[in-house]
């Protein structure tokens, strides 16, 4: 079979190889490769060094968001050939941690979770792949393609998560959101929003195009600058980008920040802890992967959404072959997917 093979670092040598199948575990479930999303964290492996390959390895194979369909799983539990699944991506510490115990890995305690296509463990981009039954979420089998969606969903069904626990500390009943950036993850945010019967306002730098007609589509509010932004109970900030976390913690009173920055860009932190968050008794949290139950509640989530909306997520869809191109970014790229037949 052939797999994405990647040298943290060293875009150079990204190619697309032959790989031996995978030798399943006893009890472990079978899949057909079909899909895998491209997000920043795969560009910056490649580009940047980002990740961990195996140990005594240089390189792994890359890719954490993924769609398959079972060939083969084990007798009497929930699987059947043909089901479609996504596969998680994070695995607990060996030890475990008292949050990896219970299948919270996203807080891991001690660091040493592995994740596929990340950190110590290959990725997903390979035509065939193999998981113990756990780490196979089932999907809807209406959503098709539109699975390969559940990963990037996963992260933003944790943010709510941790909003609604934070919403629940301050007395608060949630009816009004801030969701900065338009990105897979910020659609996603908004989508989930929706769900939730709320009145959600997006932000982004776009003035046309894809972006605000997919807001727009959720019955969304679309901004193209922050200043037209009101107060509002939560937002969930998905860019990194500074100035955009200081709008958002102003305007909300629960906070969830899911971006990294990438050029470490300033805000005026001095006046953000004393006049914002102590004075007003905001609440601002960061998050970033999902627990096992994130997993489930992200599957449930694309198997209520409307699926015409959903599609116009996935923007381009391009050859394992060429891989590579899908980490260079177009203008009206939402999200892009590598077809692994």
């Amino acid at each position: 079979m052939r797999a994405a093979f990647v040298v943290p670092g060293k875009p150079e040598l990204a190619e697309v190889v032959e790989w031996d199948e995978p030798v399943p575990a006893d009890g472990e479930v079978r899949v057909e490769g079909l899909l895998v999303g491209m997000c920043g964290t795969d560009v910056e492996i490649v580009r940047d060094g980002f990740g961990t390959p195996p140990p005594g390895k240089t390189g792994f194979v890359l890719f954490h968001e993924s769609l398959g369909r079972v060939v083969a799983a084990p007798m009497g539990g929930d699987l059947a050939p043909g089901d479609l699944v996504a596969g998680v991506v994070r695995r607990p510490d060996t030890v475990p941690c008292s949050a990896c115990a219970v299948d919270a890995w996203d807080f891991c305690q001690n660091g040493k979770y592995t994740e596929r296509g990340i950190k110590e463990l290959d990725g997903y981009g390979m035509q065939k792949w193999s998981v113990p039954p756990k780490y196979a979420i089932k999907l809807d089998p209406t959503l098709g393609d539109l699975g390969v969606l559940t990963e990037p969903t996963s992260i933003v069904a944790k943010a709510w998560d941790q909003a609604l626990l934070n919403c629940r500390r301050a007395h608060l009943t949630p009816r009004t959101v801030l969701i900065t950036g338009a990105g897979p993850i910020g659609l996603l945010a908004a989508m989930l929003a929706v769900q939730r019967g709320l009145a959600v306002h997006v932000v982004d730098r776009a003035t046309s195009g894809r972006k605000p007609d997919l807001v727009r589509g959720l019955g969304a509010t679309y901004h193209s600058t922050v200043d037209t932004v009101p107060e509002v109970d939560v937002a969930i900030e998905c860019t990194g980008v500074a100035e955009l976390v200081w709008e958002a913690v102003r305007r909300a009173a629960v906070t969830v920040l899911t971006g990294l920055s990438g050029d470490h860009g300033t805000f005026p932190a001095e006046r953000l802890v004393l006049d914002e968050l102590v004075l007003h008794n905001r609440s601002v949290v960061g998050s970033v992967n999902a627990g096992l139950a994130d997993w489930h509640t992200a599957a449930d989530a694309l198997a209520a959404a409307d699926r015409t909306w959903l599609g116009g997520l996935i923007t381009r869809r391009v050859p394992l072959d060429r891989f590579v191109d899908a980490m260079e970014r177009q203008p009206d790229d939402v999200k892009v997917v590598v077809d692994l037949a």
